[in-house]
């Protein structure tokens, strides 16, 4: 194994699905890992340009084209853990781009084990 190849963040396909007709309605996607407040835990979909980073926001990778962040501080927690995002029925965070669907994206996880740890994909800081 090389350094990078083991990714931090990864879609099932009913996620990659919903990502492609999120990008078909309101163009180019981001995704950013919500750290609890209003909407729980759950992944925010956003429109590229309407959710602002900050230096605190670190960059794990991309799903289905969509980058995807988390707070350096939630990081920090989930730094040993492969995200896994997929689609349930209901509805989600009320600001999130699939809300009307009737579905919405979970973050499932999974801790990485001793020997992918020094092959993980960087996590690069925002700012």
């Amino acid at each position: 194994m090389q350094v990078g190849n083991i990714k931090r963040v990864l879609a099932t396909q009913a996620a990659l699905e919903l990502i492609d007709r999120m990008r078909e309605k309101h163009g180019p996607v981001m995704f950013h890992q919500s750290g609890g407040c209003c909407d729980g835990s759950s992944p925010m979909c956003y429109p590229v340009g309407e959710f602002y980073l900050g230096s605190s926001d670190v960059r794990l990778g991309e799903i289905g084209g969509a980058e995807f962040f988390m707070s350096e501080s939630q990081f920090d927690y989930w730094k040993h853990t492969q995200l896994i995002i997929d689609v349930v029925a209901g509805r989600g965070g009320m600001f999130s781009l699939e809300n009307p669907e009737g579905v919405r994206f979970l973050t499932r996880s999974r801790l990485f084990d001793d020997s992918e740890l020094d092959h993980l994909e960087p996590a690069k800081p925002c700012g």
